[in-house]
Parts: C-alpha cells; structure tokens; sequence
C-alpha cells in the first residue's frame, strides 16, 4: 500500500538566519497591491530622513605643522600616502590608513608653492619662494642621517606652480614665464611667454600630456602645447582665476575656480562660453579637486567651507564646514574617491568622507541590499516636494547664509535694472545676454 506524504526541504522557507524566521511568499500582481505607492513614498521619507541623520561626514585631522598648509600632493600609487606643505616651508608625509605623519623636513625658506611626485613616485620635487626647485627622495633616510635633497636648481624667476608629466621625466613650473624642465638638467629647456606679469597656477593633461594650462594674474588662462614654440590659446575673464583642474575622465574639460565666488568649466574646443557655471560660494574660490571618476569636483573657498558638486550641475549638493576650521587654501580628492582632504589657514589637515553618509567598514549582504534599496527609492521619489526638501536642506554658518540672501539680492536687482532698460530702450539695444557668456570677456588666439 502506497502512502503519500508532504515533504518540505527548510532551504526553501528559513531565511539565512536559520533562527525560525519563516519567508513570507509575496504576490507581485499590482492589482494585488493598491497602496504600494503610498508606502514606497512612506519608506523614500524615512530613507532621506535616516540620510540626514547619519551624515557625519568629518573623518579626523592631522596634526603637527607650525603654519598655514599651502599645498598638496597625492602618491600616484598608494592611496594612503599624501604630501603636504606649509607657509613656512615644511614638508610632511602623512599616512592617512594610520593618520599619522611618517616624515618631516625642511623644504625651502619661505611658502611651500608646490610639490609634485617624480615619475612612477621614484622622488619627490618641490618649488618654493626662495627661487628654488628640489629634489628629494622618496623614500625615508637612514636613522641618523640628515634629509639631504638630491639636486637643487636655482631658478632665475620666482615659481608659484608645479607640475609634472605622466610618462616622461620632465616637470614643469610657472611664474613669471612658464618653463619645462627636464629632472637631470639645471637649465630649463623650454620658456613660454605672453605678456603677463605672473603665473598663479599650471597643470599637466592627464591624457594629452604635451597640453599645459595656465592661470594668470591678467584674469586670463592660458594653453599651452609643449610642441610648439608658443603658447596655444587664451582667454580673458571678468576676475582673476586662482587654480583649476582637468577632469581625468573627460580630458577636454577643465575646472577653474575664480575670485567672483563662481567655478567654471570649460571645453577647450570651444573656449568663448563656459560649459557651466558651478555657484554657491559666498567668497573666493581658492582651490578645486576632481574625483578620480570625473563626475564630481570639491572645491575650498574663503568663506571657510567646502563644496562638493557634480560636473553637469550649477549647485553644489553637499557643503562641509566646521567651527574651528578657518579659510581654506587647498583640497585634495583621494584617488580611491571615497575621502577627501583640506588644508587651512590655522595648520590642520582634515579629512572628510566624499559621501556624508556613507557607513565606514564591511557591510553584511542584507545591509547592502537595504542600502540599494534606500537609494533606489530616494532616486525615484527625488521630485516629490517633501523627499526634495529635506534632501536638499543642509544648516549653513550665520555668514554664509547671510552673504548668500545678499547676493541673491544683488542679482535680482542686476536682472530687473537690465529688464527695466530694455523695455524703456530701443529693440535691440539692450540684448539679452546669457548667464555663461558675461563672465569671458575675450578669446585670443
């Protein structure tokens, strides 16, 4: 005689827990489901508000220099190491796994203008105030022995700016002139010049490497073409430019980061209109930063914050600032893109988490997956005005928020006074000018 009997195998209803948590089976039939949408909304809300709440984005700082930083440097193979110099000419290496410095030594007398790492991070070379170009080491001395450089070039003009070339031993400097130099000669062999009294910035292209950029004290930025005899092509803005930037993922593009409070992107195929304009800043924009994904740039300004924002937008989408953290004068995106680091005025280093919320550690594969669903959720009910508004709400200092309704002001009045003069005028004679377009005053070539 037969019996049947059911038999049911635990993997198929237990969850992974293994602790009489049952699976509960789910009918996907919409029409099963009227107030899904309802309840997605419920859950995008507490997703945003959960964001907010645990958006401590402030990682740790460094301490140990005696002045204001100057300037940065990351390694171009391990994420952990950075360089940083300060005003009164010291250079330290910092392990940012361990937030510790591993070395320290005296550059230059004077600031700090530049550092960059020799190829494949053989040695490190610095510029400072005292005219001087040198190159040290890259590795640590021997217990006892003093830091000692390698070779020391005195410039005959004072540098501001230092970069180096991807693949081939050759740095170059700004200034006065913009010059290339090759590591084992004390002579420059190429000089570039257009008319300006001073370089503030240089950059290298991270792809077309024999592509230079300039920023100069004449409010204008300069191309170069190392190929060439002369420089490439210029033009000319409202207020001057104090760094800028090249995307590493979209090498025609670069970020300059100005003194009207405004960033700026630029194509160099069409160089007459800025790509954007990137504002939020109550004060100068000193230093910007891209991520190594090219999508998102972060950028330090005087006003004592710092702003994140996404290369196709004008607003940025996060500010960090502190209270004890005064105007900032430079920013460095690390290369895994997950942290990012700024140096001020009063002689720390901080660093911050690109992401405010993002959890440090390993995630569990249930957490992951609630993760993805928080943000799957948050993307899809961005538009609705209550996910918006608490997405969008960040608590700014009393100045900037001041500054800000000021310049709000300021432009409204600019915009109707424009208005008013081109009803009262002639067609035509007043014209309208678009906000990319009143910023670049010229294009040389």
């Amino acid at each position: 005689m037969k019996v049947k009997v059911l038999s049911r195998n635990p993997d198929h209803y237990l969850r992974e827990t293994k602790r009489d948590i049952y699976k509960v089976p789910r009918n996907y039939n919409p029409d099963l489901h009227p107030l899904e949408a309802s309840r997605e909304y419920t859950r995008a809300t507490n997703a945003v508000k959960l964001q907010k709440m645990f958006a401590k984005p402030f990682v740790g700082n460094l301490e140990g220099h005696k002045d204001g930083i100057s300037t940065f440097c990351k390694h171009p193979t391990k994420l952990t190491t950075i360089l940083s110099g300060a005003f009164d000419g010291e250079v330290k290496i910092w392990n940012l796994g361990h937030q510790t410095c591993e070395r320290t030594f005296l550059a230059h007398d004077g600031i700090v203008r530049g550092i960059v790492y020799g190829l494949h991070g053989s040695h490190i070379i610095t510029a400072g105030d005292d005219k001087t170009i040198k190159l040290w080491k890259a590795e640590k001395p021997l217990f006892g022995a003093e830091e000692e450089p390698v070779n020391t070039i005195i410039s005959r003009t004072i540098i501001t700016g230092i970069s180096h070339h991807r693949y081939k031993p050759i740095f170059a400097t700004c200034g006065e002139v913009c010059q290339l130099w090759e590591e084992t000669r004390n002579e420059p062999i190429r000089t570039f010049r257009w008319g300006v009294d001073g370089l503030n910035d240089i950059k290298y292209n991270p792809v077309q490497s024999n592509l230079l950029a300039t920023c100069a004290s004449d409010r204008s930025i300069i191309l170069y073409d190392t190929r060439e005899t002369g420089p490439l092509r210029k033009i000319t803005m409202k207020l001057k430019a104090n760094k800028l930037c090249w995307n590493p993922m979209e090498a025609i593009t670069f970020t300059c980061a100005n003194e009207d409070y405004n960033l700026y992107t630029f194509d160099i195929r069409n160089l007459r209109i800025p790509v954007n304009v990137h504002r939020d800043h109550a004060s100068a924009v000193i230093d910007v930063d891209y991520s190594p994904t090219g999508k998102e740039f972060v950028s330090g300004s005087y006003d004592k914050s710092i702003r994140i924002f996404e290369s196709d937008k004008g607003h940025s989408r996060e500010i960090y600032h502190t209270k004890r953290m005064q105007r900032l004068t430079c920013v460095a995106w690390i290369l895994d893109s997950k942290y990012i680091v700024t140096g001020s005025d009063e002689m720390n280093i901080r660093i911050w988490k690109a992401n405010a919320s993002e959890k440090l550690g390993v995630l569990k594969p249930r957490e992951r997956a609630s993760l993805n669903y928080n943000e799957a959720l948050k993307a899809k009910f961005l538009a609705h005005p209550q996910v918006k508004r608490i997405a969008r709400h960040r608590q700014v200092p009393e100045h900037i928020y001041k500054a800000r309704d000021e310049m709000r002001t300021i432009r409204q009045k600019i915009k109707q006074k424009e208005s008013n003069r081109r009803i009262h005028s002639k067609p035509g004679t007043v014209p309208f000018v678009p906000e990319r377009r009143k910023h670049v005053v010229q294009e040389h070539k």
